[in-house]
């Protein structure tokens, strides 16, 4: 009996003891923690992520899939969507850029045919396909706090080159244009930099962090609604620029009354000489 006490005492003190007593405190804590969590709210979220992404799924084979495939696996009419990501899905159906309803008309904003929580089915469907961006959520667009100044440069510098400086929209080369940003949603906005839709370039995270984003997309919704008391703006490109124009067009108009005087002055001469 003392022999086989004596033993147990041994193993207790053994140094891989008090390992193996962690261990199995850590995995009697995680199966708690789990069945837990399981067991309340969230027990209902894989349902209707399910259901989601199955009427996302429907939707999708009725209204997108002659373009882009049964599977999004694109077709010589439309690319793949695999990798796409839900913010994608969103940006193009919710501005109704998709469905397309004739070539060339792809970056066209039109009124929308699906409801939001249609559209969200299938951005479901397609991001349980593999990849791309989600949909942001309403914290990563709110533009309380945002620094409007910081966004004025930030948007001078990567995006009014193409959409103008009040985001206008301008024309790019090979016959395409930059839209204007005047109906854009704070979201579409958000999406339209993480994802770059038709030539506009992928801003991720990594080229202009979130907050830097919300800056520009704060400075666009402020300049809509600012007042111009300059009459016509000429895109509100600047007063260096607009005095420019006018100048030139004084100088132009000038240029046609000298020519009109002298063509005028030249008639008389010739009808003072038949006489």
């Amino acid at each position: 009996m003392g022999n086989r006490v004596s033993s147990i005492i041994a193993r207790r003190r053994h140094p891989a003891a008090g390992y193996a007593a962690i261990a199995s405190g850590l995995v009697v804590v995680g199966a708690l923690y789990s069945a837990l969590s399981l067991g309340g709210a969230s027990a209902s979220a894989p349902a209707q992520a399910s259901t989601s992404i199955a009427n996302g799924r429907t939707l999708f084979e009725a209204s997108c899939s002659s373009c882009h495939g049964i599977d999004a696996q694109g077709t010589s009419q439309a690319p793949s969507l695999i990798g796409a990501g839900a913010a994608a899905v969103d940006f193009q159906m919710s501005t109704g850029r998709m469905p397309a309803k004739e070539p060339g008309a792809e970056n066209e904003r039109k009124p929308t045919e699906f409801t939001q929580a249609q559209i969200y089915d299938i951005a479901a469907y397609i991001a349980s396909l593999g990849g791309g961006p989600p949909i942001p959520g309403q914290d990563q667009v709110s533009i309380a706090g945002a620094d409007t100044a910081l966004g004025s440069e930030l948007f001078s510098a990567e995006c009014s080159q193409c959409h103008g400086f009040a985001g206008a929209g301008g024309a790019l080369t090979y016959g395409k244009d930059a839209p204007p940003l005047t109906q854009s949603t704070p979201t579409q906005i958000y999406e339209a930099m993480l994802t770059g839709p038709e030539a506009m370039p992928v801003f991720g995270d990594g080229v202009i962090t979130p907050a830097e984003k919300r800056d520009i997309i704060a400075y666009i919704i402020n300049t809509r609604n600012e007042p111009n008391p300059g009459g016509l703006s000429l895109g509100r490109t600047g007063t260096v620029t607009e005095g420019l124009v006018a100048w030139l067009g004084g100088l132009g108009f000038l240029v046609l009354i000298a020519m009109w005087l002298t063509a005028k002055r030249r008639d008389k001469r010739i009808g003072s000489a038949e006489q």
